[in-house]
């Protein structure tokens, strides 16, 4: 008489008899180390395996799609912005004249002074709000745009826009804004996710007619209402329409054959507006310390 084999074990548990098995790979499991599959029962090891092998979904900009996008990055540069706006009112003991503070006095973007070497006042400038309503305004504003934003481009790309447009529209305010002007504030990196939507709207193929609207209707409030900085808002506006453009629709011009070189050209192009920007500023700076 032949003898019985012997009852299959799990792979992954030998002490445990069992007479089910994996559907893809064929080797005896247990049910703890089995998962349900479209078809019979996967073991564990194939399907990590098979998740390995899965490839993420990405953005029009070619960041990798969240599940559960959380705009991280948007809530920091919002947490940010007020504890800045918190400590200058602890400074000046006022919450309206909170640009009493040394810290605001030394960080407000100041003509002059930039081109006299301050030059890290272009970029603190754009931390700055004069009294909680300019805060206010501006953080609804960024937490409206910045979130979507962010989920199409991508936190990386999101900050690299952002802070182009906020150095954008400093260079704007330093080389046309009067002399003796100080600006503040987060607008000019707010119009840069204005035009930064937009882009992406027409990337997406979806009508941008109510951001071109709503940019109109700010626009028109900088230009009616005084001590607004309109140059900032226009060299934000133009810095990151031109960064997302160069993110979404230069791989397409440039003809990209591959995702890769797609990221390549479009980092390029946020680089090649960054240094414009900043070309800008240092002849702007030169000619204001005259």
């Amino acid at each position: 008489m032949n003898p019985q084999p012997p009852a299959p074990t799990c792979y992954r548990h030998p002490d445990r008899v069992t007479g089910l098995g994996c559907t893809r790979c064929g080797r005896p499991a247990c049910p703890e180390c089995l998962r349900s599959a479209a078809v019979g029962q996967h073991c564990v090891d194939c399907v990590r395996q098979a998740e390995g092998q899965v490839r993420p979904v990405r953005t029009v900009a070619g960041a990798v799609a969240p599940t559960r996008p959380t705009p991280v990055v948007t809530y920091a540069l919002i947490a940010l912005n007020v504890a800045v706006f918190a400590l200058t009112a602890a400074q000046a003991g006022s919450l309206l004249d909170n640009d009493l503070s040394p810290i605001f006095r030394d960080w407000t973007l100041i003509p002059p002074l930039v081109g006299h070497g301050e030059w890290l006042r272009v970029l603190t400038a754009g931390f700055l709000h004069f009294g909680p309503v300019h805060l206010l305004i501006n953080m609804f504003a960024l937490y409206v745009l910045g979130r979507d934003t962010e989920t199409v481009l991508g936190r990386t790309r999101y900050v690299a826009v952002y802070l182009v447009s906020l150095l954008g529209g400093s260079a704007a305010a330093l080389a046309l804004a009067p002399v003796l002007s100080s600006t503040a504030g987060a607008s000019g990196a707010i119009y840069g996710l204005f035009g930064a939507m937009t882009v992406i709207l027409l990337r997406l193929r979806q009508s941008p007619v109510q951001m071109l609207v709503l940019i109109a209707i700010n626009l028109f409030i900088s230009v009616s209402l005084p001590g607004i900085s309109l140059w900032g808002h226009l060299g934000g506006l133009a810095a990151g329409t031109a960064a997302t453009a160069g993110i979404l629709f230069a791989p397409q011009w440039l003809q990209a054959r591959s995702p890769e070189s797609a990221r390549a050209i479009g980092w390029a192009a946020v680089a090649a507006v960054a240094v414009v920007t900043l070309v800008v500023i240092v002849a702007a700076g030169v000619q204001r310390a005259l």
